[in-house]
């Protein structure tokens, strides 16, 4: 039997797609607002697919007019709820409806949505509940156990379904009939566009996590933005690997609606579930960090594509060797660049030039950052600061050599850490945000990350970037995935020690010879690093730890070697 919305998420006919504006506005002024993306949708192409949900036991499809009836739905179900503007609300879900939804209703409730990653223990959720005092909890229900006991606020459990007797969908209906079918012109629109939208949280992998405050307009500018540099119009499909919890998606939540692009939702990374809707569900784009890439193209389903996807990587900078391996199967790289802090904001723009060059050569000029792009503005690279004292920005020259540190400023920058005030004056020092991680600038204003502050190897004196070094380890052909971080050195210091995963087809050719993979690895670099950037010492493992987005997490790799 064909999939069918409960009642509830059916609009009435001639629905007025459009809510009630504030009093005062000039006429040549509209806040901009990410929500405007799925009322236009809805009117436009309401018919059009615009949410799938297939891989689970009760497979959901929703067209652009029923999934906007939800998130109206939403809205007034969380203003029934008590939630007043400027409350958080708290999300805790993989990607599915339900967190899609959230991206919306949310703020048509003048709400904040509060997006908690699924991957942190109950401690850390429960400090980022009282934090940032979210009013209401919106969960999964394979993420109940996450919820600390004894909580004060109302709890929303989805079980994913789509169907009624789900307490979400009950939630939603409940919404319907309290709005007495006002509709959209019974919701008002935030008049202030530098009003907070998104609540998110760092990893917190140098103390507690710091609260990302993003707005209206910052979320809407950075949306447009990746819609027009990734090329994703009406005819595209997205396939949800990235967690929308993680800095909102990137912004691709609404990036998507506004460019009317359906979206399919996975609730893992599944590798052999990637491939099957690469060959069969007509997939043209994706976001994913450079570990998600690996694992995708050495999948053993991997194969070249029937059609051309393209793939918009961040996260850490991918290597040539993977840029590569993209290509040969017919994945296109979108390399861009950007922190929990404000999303993506620079570009790597391929040049005519690069046509003349090998695969290999030109992977090396698409693994930089590139340059800013729509609506952000200018990236810079300025030296790093003498002493916490040290405000003046003072740009490095164009040499492609001298390393600084990134900032930026304007539209799609946070607006400011919650409830840390002293943390966000030390991020935007110079009237700059501050990323902390170091860059060279090149002729062509190209930048290229060279590392973290915090991961450069300090060797006899010298700085050995470990993105460097992971870049030419990466390139050996029986290497799957490498990290590099600093062990402490009697003579020098400190020295890189790589951890290696080996590649599937060469587990058997170096089991029980890891000492002589070493030697063969040592023996690799040798010419293609510095002496003081070869690794010292060479661990292989059968995995790395990563966040929920695939990141590397070298503080646990950094904790391994200070026990060595």
């Amino acid at each position: 039997m064909p999939f069918q919305p409960t009642p509830p998420s059916v609009p009435p006919k001639n629905a007025t797609l459009s809510l009630r504006q504030p009093k005062g506005l000039p006429v040549h002024v509209q806040p901009l607002n990410p929500l405007q993306f799925i009322l236009r949708a809805a009117e436009i192409y309401p018919d059009k697919l615009a949410l799938v949900h297939p891989d689970v036991k009760d497979p959901v499809f929703y067209s652009f007019a029923v999934w906007c009836q939800r998130i109206q739905n939403l809205a007034y179900a969380l203003i029934q709820a008590g939630i007043k503007p400027g409350d958080r609300v708290a999300v805790i879900a993989p990607n599915s409806p339900l967190i899609a939804d959230a991206h919306h209703g949310v703020l048509a409730a003048q709400a904040v949505l509060c997006l908690i990653n699924t991957r942190l223990k109950p401690a850390e959720v429960a400090y980022i509940l009282d934090h940032s005092g979210s009013s209401i909890i919106l969960v999964d229900h394979e993420y109940v156990h996450l919820l600390p006991p004894n909580l004060k606020v109302p709890v929303v459990v989805s079980k994913d379904s789509g169907r009624l007797g789900d307490p979400y969908e009950q939630f939603l209906s409940n919404g319907r009939t309290y709005s007495q079918e006002r509709g959209w012109p019974g919701l008002e629109y935030q008049a202030d566009e530098g009003f907070p939208a998104l609540l998110c949280y760092t990893s917190g992998t140098t103390g507690r996590p710091k609260g990302v405050v993003t707005t209206l307009r910052g979320s809407y500018l950075a949306a447009v933005a990746n819609a027009y540099e990734s090329r994703i119009h009406r005819e595209s499909t997205y396939l949800w690997i990235l967690p929308m919890f993680h800095a909102g998606g990137w912004t691709f939540p609404w990036a998507n609606v506004f460019a009317f692009a359906t979206q399919i939702t996975l609730r893992t990374v599944d590798y052999p579930l990637i491939w099957k809707h690469f060959l069969n569900s007509a997939v043209t784009h994706y976001c994913g960090a450079p570990t998600v890439q690996i694992g995708i193209v050495n999948d053993p389903a991997a194969k070249p594509l029937p059609r051309p996807i393209s793939a918009i990587i961040a996260g850490a900078a991918p290597t040539a060797s993977l840029i590569s391996s993209l290509e040969e199967i017919g994945i296109q790289p979108i390399h861009v660049y950007g922190l929990t802090q404000y999303g993506p904001f620079t570009r790597n723009y391929a040049q005519p030039s690069w046509a003349a060059l090998s695969l290999q050569d030109r992977s090396k000029f698409m693994a930089r950052q590139g340059h800013a792009f729509a609506t952000a503005q200018d990236v810079r690279v300025v030296y790093q600061p003498k002493d916490e004292n040290d405000t003046e920005l003072v740009d490095v020259p164009r040499d492609g050599k001298t390393v600084g540190e990134i900032v930026t400023r304007g539209n799609i920058v946070m607006k400011e850490y919650f409830r840390d005030p002293e943390a966000t004056t030390k991020a935007f020092r110079g009237g700059s945000f501050n990323t902390g991680d170091l860059a060279v600038m090149h002729p062509d204003g190209a930048v290229a990350v060279v590392d973290r502050s915090k991961d450069i190897i300090i060797s006899g004196g010298e700085n050995a970037s470990s993105l460097a070094i992971e870049q030419e380890l990466a390139s050996h052909p029986d290497i799957l995935e490498v990290s590099v971080v600093a062990r402490t050195h009697v003579k020098w210091g400190e020295r890189p020690h790589a951890f290696v995963i080996l590649k599937t087809h060469s587990i058997n050719k170096w089991k029980g010879r890891h000492d002589a993979f070493s030697k063969e690895l040592k023996a690799y670099a040798k010419p293609r690093l510095p002496g003081f950037a070869c690794p010292e010492w060479v661990d292989v493992v059968p995995e790395l730890p990563k966040t929920s987005t695939g990141k590397i997490l070298k503080t646990d790799l950094r904790r391994i070697v200070a026990k060595l």
